[in-house]
């Protein structure tokens, strides 16, 4: 699991917090004594993971340092229907303009854990990795690529500027600037020019369709090859070839593209290194919780 880096983590909540507030709660300051303090807890409506409570107390901190947030689980925690999350103690305005934000960001993070979570009991003991994609809600990648490795997956590059990922259209583009017509040509040129063009800590992965291309690539040893939108029958024949070749502990072979639930195990059976799906952060489900005031505080 990955620390969480507060002060990134912060600077979200607060345009999460604006964004949601902007110039006041009508509602908390139209009906609630501005002095009302209050007693909460947050529960849990659904089973599954528990992500975010970090950040649920850095909402309430932000909107009022003076607010008591008190968890009682613990981050990659299984939880079940009705279970207490959190408690919550202080003034009732503040508590009711922190409440929605930070529910909103424990239920996301908590579904792409659970999700994560999931695919990773699925392909547990096959030595296959889970790893979550680029599919990321804009600004929001920081907090979704942690819930991730809550769940027990790993993270894929981070952005454009980690690693070098040659994916069909760098290939097609790469063929009309080359005016090169053979897959062979452009798959291996074009895996010696990153070489020769970025810093030698770069990792280097080529995206292939067929096992033919796969070979190609096979030839120039790049770190990593994604197998894209393979059936496991082609997907076992490359990892043959890889291993034929003597390139199993050299090029890692990744999985992408149609990995569901159902069939992400008959893909983690083929021998592959890594299985990616845009589905952990890309189509998600938010886990669903409340919070409920309980009584006065004395």
């Amino acid at each position: 699991m990955a620390e969480l880096n507060m002060k990134r983590a912060e600077r979200i909540a607060r345009y999460a917090l604006k964004e949601d507030i902007w110039t006041g709660d009508i509602t908390s300051e139209a009906v609630l004594d501005s002095g009302l303090e209050v007693d909460a807890v947050i529960i849990a409506r659904e089973p599954g993971i528990v992500c975010g409570t970090g950040v649920a107390e850095k909402v309430f901190a932000i909107v009022d340092p003076d607010l008591r947030f008190r968890p009682v689980v613990k981050e990659g925690d299984h939880i079940e229907p009705d279970s207490e999350i959190a408690f919550v103690a202080g003034n009732a305005r503040s508590m009711l303009k922190a409440e929605r934000v930070a529910l909103n960001f424990l239920g996301h993070m908590s579904g792409i854990a659970s999700s994560t979570r999931a695919f990773v009991e699925v392909v547990k003991g096959t030595g296959t990795k889970i790893f979550d994609t680029r599919k990321t809600m804009p600004l929001h990648r920081y907090m979704q690529k942690y819930a991730v490795t809550v769940g027990g997956g790993t993270n894929h590059r981070w952005g454009l500027w980690d690693m070098v990922l040659i994916k069909d259209n760098h290939l097609r583009a790469f063929g009309m600037q080359t005016k090169t017509a053979s897959n062979e040509k452009i798959i291996k040129n074009i895996i010696r020019q990153a070489r020769e063009t970025v810093q030698k800590n770069i990792r280097i992965e080529i995206e292939v369709e067929t096992l033919k291309e796969c070979e190609y690539a096979l030839d120039e040893k790049p770190d990593v090859i994604m197998l894209d939108n393979m059936p496991p029958e082609i997907i076992k024949e490359a990892v043959k070839l890889r291993d034929n070749m003597g390139l199993k502990e050299k090029v890692l072979f990744e999985v992408s593209g149609g990995i569901t639930f159902e069939n992400v195990k008959d893909y983690a059976g083929t021998g592959v290194d890594i299985i990616s799906s845009g589905s952990l952060t890309g189509s998600v489900m938010s886990l669903d919780f409340s919070l409920e005031i309980v009584l006065k505080s004395a």
